[in-house]
C-alpha cells in the first residue's frame, strides 16, 4: 500500500478528527458542570463516550469483517459528527449522557476500522513507527484542539465548540470516502451474521490468554489516559481556580510535549522492543499525576501536567501495536474489536473512579488513585506480556 495512500486515507482524517476530540477537552468537564450536578455525574458524563464505544466495540469488529474497511470508517464518521452537534443544543446534563453514548458508537467503528486497515498496510518490523506517526498525528491534533477550545469558549460560549467539531469533522469525511482503496482487502465470508459471532468466539479462546494478560494492563494503561481529563481541568478550576483558556493552555502545553515523542516512541519500539517505550510511558504518566495534588499555582500544574505529557508521548501508539502484534491475520477486525472492549473498559472507567473517588475523599485523592492504577498497568504489561517485536516477518 502506497505510504500517500495511508497518508490521505488514515492520517489526515485522524488528525482532523484529534483536533475535533481536543477542542472538547476544556470545554466538556465545564459544559457538563454548568449543569449544576456533581462530580460523580460530571464524571458519567466524560465517561459516556467511553461506554457507547465500550458497547459497540465487539458488534464494530465484526461488521467490520462484514462491511470492509472503507464503509465502516464513512458510518463511523457520520455518527460521531450528528452525535456531537447535538452536544450544543442539550438542556440537561442526561441529555449529554445519551449524546456521548452515541459519539462513542460511532468511534469504535472508526477507530477499529482505521486501526485494522494500517496494520493490513504495515509490516511487524516497521508497525511501530507507523503506528507511532499514527498516534503522533492524533497528539498534534489534540495540541492545537485544546488552545483553540478553550480561547472559543471563553469568547463565544461552551456550546459553540461542538458545532466547530461537526463543521471540521464533515471535512475529515471527505478523505476516506475519496481515497480509502477497497483493493487488497475482502471482506471474509464467514456465512451470517450469527455465523460471524461464532467464529469471533471461536477466536477468543484461542486467543484468550493474551487478552487476559495483555488486555488487563491495556484496561489500566487507558483508565490513567482518559482519568487525567476529568483531573486535570476540574483541579485547575475548582482548586486552582483558573479560567477555561488556562485550562486549555494547560492542557496544550502538556499536548506539546506529548506529541514532540511520537517519532521517538516508533523508533524504541521498532529498535529495541516494545516494552521499552510502554512500560516508562505509564510509570512516567503515574509520576506526574501523583504531582498535581502538590501544585499551587498555574507554573507548577503546568510543570506536572508537561511531566504527564512526556510519558504519553512515550506511549505515542504502544497499545495500537501491541494489539496490531498480537492480532491473528485472518481475524484482526474480530481481535482489534476485543481489544478495544478491553482498552476502551478503561477508558470509561478513568473519568468515573476519579468522579466517585473525588466526591467521596476529594480530587486530590482521586488523582493518587489514577497515579496508582499508572504504576499498575506499567507493572502488568513489563511483566506479563511477553516481547511482541518480530524482525522478520514469517
Amino acid at each position: 500500500m502506497r505510504d500517500s495512500t495511508i497518508l490521505y486515507s488514515i492520517y489526515i482524517p485522524t488528525f482532523l478528527l484529534a483536533f475535533c476530540r481536543g477542542l472538547l477537552v476544556p470545554v466538556l468537564p465545564l459544559y457538563a458542570a454548568s449543569f449544576d450536578v456533581s462530580y460523580a455525574l460530571v464524571g458519567l458524563v466524560l465517561a459516556s463516550e467511553g461506554f457507547g464505544t465500550l458497547v459497540g466495540d465487539l458488534p464494530a469488529g465484526i461488521l467490520i469483517g462484514r462491511l470492509g474497511r472503507k464503509r465502516s470508517m464513512l458510518i463511523g464518521i457520520t455518527a460521531m459528527v450528528v452525535s456531537t452537534l447535538a452536544f450544543s443544543w442539550a438542556q440537561s446534563a442526561w441529555e449529554l449522557l445519551f449524546y456521548g453514548f452515541c459519539v462513542g458508537l460511532g468511534h469504535a467503528m472508526w477507530n477499529i476500522a482505521r486501526h485494522a486497515y494500517l496494520a493490513d498496510a504495515a509490516p511487524s518490523a516497521g508497525r511501530g513507527r507507523a503506528i507511532a506517526i499514527f498516534g503522533g498525528i492524533n497528539r498534534i491534533g489534540t495540541f492545537a484542539g485544546p488552545l483553540l477550545g478553550g480561547a472559543i469558549g471563553a469568547a463565544f460560549g461552551l456550546r459553540v465548540p461542538f458545532v466547530v467539531f461537526a463543521v471540521v469533522g464533515l471535512v475529515a469525511l471527505i478523505f476516506p470516502l475519496r481515497f480509502v482503496e477497497r483493493r487488497g482487502y475482502v471482506p471474509p465470508e464467514r456465512g451470517t451474521l450469527r455465523e460471524h459471532f461464532a467464529h469471533t468466539g471461536s477466536m477468543i479462546r484461542e486467543h484468550f490468554r493474551s487478552l487476559v494478560t495483555a488486555g488487563s494492563g491495556q484496561l489500566f494503561a487507558q483508565m490513567i489516559r482518559s482519568g487525567r481529563n476529568i483531573v486535570i481541568p476540574l483541579y485547575a478550576a475548582d482548586v486552582l481556580g483558573l479560567s477555561v483558556d488556562q485550562v486549555g493552555f494547560v492542557i496544550g502545553v502538556s499536548a506539546a510535549v506529548d506529541m514532540s515523542l511520537f517519532f521517538v516512541a516508533g523508533y524504541v519500539m521498532d529498535r529495541f522492543g516494545r516494552k521499552y517505550a510502554y512500560v516508562p510511558s505509564f510509570a512516567i504518566q503515574a509520576i506526574g499525576m501523583a504531582l498535581i495534588p502538590f501544585t499551587a499555582s498555574f507554573g507548577t500544574l503546568l510543570l506536572a501536567t508537561s511531566v504527564i505529557g512526556l510519558g504519553n508521548g512515550l506511549g505515542s501508539g504502544t497499545m495500537m501495536t501491541l494489539g496490531a502484534d498480537l492480532a491473528p491475520a485472518d481475524s484482526r477486525g474480530e481481535f482489534l474489536g476485543v481489544w478495544r472492549l478491553i482498552g476502551d473498559g478503561g477508558s470509561a472507567g478513568g473519568p468515573v473512579v476519579v468522579g466517585a473517588v473525588a466526591d467521596v475523599l476529594g480530587l486530590s485523592l482521586a488523582t493518587f488513585t489514577i497515579a496508582g492504577v499508572g504504576l499498575l498497568a506499567a507493572a502488568m504489561l513489563g511483566t506479563l506480556v511477553p516481547e511482541t517485536l518480530r524482525r522478520k516477518q514469517v
